[in-house]
């Protein structure tokens, strides 16, 4: 079985996990809770500090959601997630989407956020979760597409930062653009035609507590976390270099009518 070989780009900063704390089933899962019902079992992959998987557990209780990460670290915040929300259906594990350690057809619902533009083999790990979702059930992914992300104002800096980060996430084996290319990797990875429906939504971020926290979250991420070390140790930025975009960012957030769009590729695959 392959293992995984892309580089998470973005690492666990807390400037990461700010933004990944922020995620809810409502402003980040939408296009599933229809399919959500009490006594299902759910497999959260790529589950970060938990906060989805706490509302998934809620909404299937007394089903049970298996929340898996590749990172360790983070499981112990999503363990703190769950408790917090006083949900008790959750179990948690290392995992590697590549390659998960479940029988054949062991879930009703797969479900993957902002997975599989990091992963070295988008479709592989497609036909993984494929695997372990049972007859009639549905795999659920959802990811950014950074090459559409919209701003306004036109600040000098964003669209170098944009072409930056792109360059970096497929120079660590990712792919930045998934969200156009889930319909493609689900057909692929043997989902049968019609079996796949393809939608998108985005998050918005323009009132003014939106914007201060998006900057300084993404201005702290570009010269302090994972993405930071990668872009530096790659030869494709300098310190310096990521301090004006790291200003820029902080520039735009300053701007009383600011806007920024970030679109997303959503895909219900049944198994």
């Amino acid at each position: 079985m392959p293992r995984e070989t892309a580089v998470y780009t973005h690492g666990h900063h807390e400037s990461v996990l700010r933004s990944h704390r922020w995620r809810t089933a409502a402003n980040s899962a939408a296009y599933l809770l229809p399919e959500l019902a009490a006594g299902q079992d759910v497999l959260d992959v790529g589950c970060g500090p938990g906060t989805i998987t706490a509302d998934l557990a809620a909404l299937v209780a007394p089903g049970t959601v298996t929340a898996v990460d590749a990172e360790a670290g983070v499981l112990d915040e999503a363990r703190e997630a769950a408790a917090s929300a006083g949900v008790d259906n959750v179990r948690f594990a290392v995992a590697d989407v590549h390659a998960l350690d479940f029988p054949d057809d062991s879930f009703d619902v797969v479900h993957a956020h902002q997975v599989l533009q990091h992963v070295g083999d988008p479709v592989g790990a497609l036909r993984e979760l494929r695997r372990v979702c049972r007859p009639g059930g549905v795999v659920a992914v959802r990811d950014a597409d950074y090459g559409a992300f919209a701003w306004f104002p036109a600040v000098s800096g964003l669209e170098d930062w944009q072409e930056l980060y792109r360059r970096v996430a497929r120079a660590n084996g990712g792919e930045p653009d998934a969200g156009r290319r889930l319909v493609s990797w689900a057909r692929q990875a043997g989902f049968a035609d019609g079996a796949v429906t393809a939608t998108a939504s985005a998050w918005c971020f323009a009132d003014p507590g939106e914007r201060a926290w998006w900057s300084g979250l993404w201005a702290d991420r570009t010269t302090a976390s994972g993405y930071a070390g990668v872009a530096v140790g790659g030869g494709h930025a300098t310190a310096e270099g990521l301090a004006e975009l790291a200003r820029a960012w902080r520039e735009w957030g300053a701007a009383e009518d600011a806007w920024f769009l970030v679109p997303h590729g959503e895909i219900l695959c049944r198994a």
